[in-house]
């Protein structure tokens, strides 16, 4: 995977945080919790494309 992956991943990252944050300013817990669950995503995606990185080397 390219660096298209990884940036489109890090975008994903900050759409959950944003999610995440609008979803507790405003007391939405359902927006929260899928917030949370998109960075938790991406977070995992960036973790594998490190891991292909380290094997490529």
């Amino acid at each position: 995977m390219g660096l298209d992956d990884k940036i489109g991943n890090k975008g994903e990252e900050l759409k959950g945080k944003a999610k995440e944050a609008t979803g507790r300013a405003t007391g939405d817990e359902q927006m929260e919790a899928e917030g949370k669950g998109e960075k938790t995503g991406a977070n995992l995606k960036q973790a594998g494309e490190k891991i292909k990185d380290v094997f490529k080397s």
